[in-house]
């Protein structure tokens, strides 16, 4: 299969920072929509935007801490969204598009990782529901404001997508529950969600891309344990980091997200996946980095839209 998966020499890397490559542009006059906008990663990319002069639509399931997080960014507003409950997407999306405004960004950046085993709506597997199903359903009811503005969709997804490909016989784990396999099925379907997306959008001027921010500490690490982080050699007993150089910045972590949503140096591409602010190579058996060729794979990323087009009765872009 061809693929567009070459890296194109950005000159950024694993250790630019947000502001790195927002250096030189203005975003004066543009809205960007961040999910999970106050609070690790996403709290970095609001900063980062704000600052480059974009105004930030900031959607929160806890819009008080939120508030508190964001107080002192100009140019930010909140609003409530709970990524696992469909009638509050749908709530916040006709606020949103009662508006009449247009987006420029979109950043899927809110989820879920390694939690317990978890039931939301009708039964769905929470890490699924939340990371994939939440989005697929805000994007498409937010497509007038998208395609009005030509915005760029920006999924963000995970090195952890190399756990599972998508498990179409037992989406939602009702056979067994495997935190991190699961984990890992949400995130690919974070990819296949935009190689489709910008396979349905790019003819309208909208582009779509997928990303691994990187290795960073944040609170999407709140359901592992400290003994499993200490099993897994991230930290000592005392809470350290033993390979500190392994991980990234919370300012280092927002920089592929916010490269993929504004950088020049995309512009005409979409469908691929991101790491390290360039395009990613294509993994190769047994490597740790690169993009799965079941998360990129065209017919898989049709199956799962019209899979999530049934689940959560919402398709932009057809019945």
């Amino acid at each position: 299969m061809i693929t567009a998966q070459h890296k194109i020499g950005s000159g950024f890397g694993a250790r630019s920072t947000a502001d790195d490559v927002l250096a030189g542009l203005d975003l004066t006059g543009r809205l960007a929509l961040v999910t999970g906008g106050y609070s690790g990663l996403g709290l970095e990319t609001t900063r980062a935007l704000a600052k480059a002069g974009a105004r930030v639509v900031v959607p929160a399931r806890r819009p008080a801490a939120a508030q508190e997080n964001l107080a002192g960014i100009d140019g930010v507003e909140v609003d409530d969204l709970d990524l696992g409950d469909l009638d509050s997407v749908r709530g916040f999306a006709e606020r949103f598009l009662a508006s009449g405004r247009t987006l420029d960004y979109v950043i899927d950046n809110a989820g879920i990782m390694a939690c317990p085993e978890t039931r939301v709506g009708p039964g769905w597997e929470a890490q699924f529901a939340t990371n994939h199903l939440g989005h697929f359903a805000l994007v498409n009811r937010l497509w007038p404001a998208i395609e009005r503005g030509g915005a760029r969709v920006v999924s963000v997804s995970s090195r952890a997508h190399h756990f599972s490909g998508v498990r179409w016989d037992d989406l939602h784990w009702q056979q067994g529950y495997d935190k991190w396999q699961a984990y890992g099925q949400a995130k690919t379907a974070n990819v296949l969600f935009a190689v489709h997306l910008d396979r349905l959008g790019r003819d309208r001027g909208v582009r779509a891309f997928s990303l691994h921010p990187g290795g960073i500490h944040t609170p999407l690490q709140r359901h592992i344990p400290k003994e499993e982080m200490i099993e897994r050699g991230w930290i000592d007993e005392s809470g350290t980091l033993l390979n500190p150089e392994g991980f990234k910045t919370p300012e280092q972590g927002a920089a592929t997200q916010v490269w993929a949503a504004t950088s020049p140096q995309l512009d005409g591409m979409g469908g691929v996946y991101l790491e390290d602010c360039d395009i990613a190579e294509p993994a190769v058996e047994g490597g740790t980095t690169g993009v799965k060729a079941w998360a990129t794979d065209p017919e898989q990323a049709a199956r799962l839209w019209e899979v999530s087009a049934r689940l959560t009765g919402v398709n932009a872009f057809g019945a």
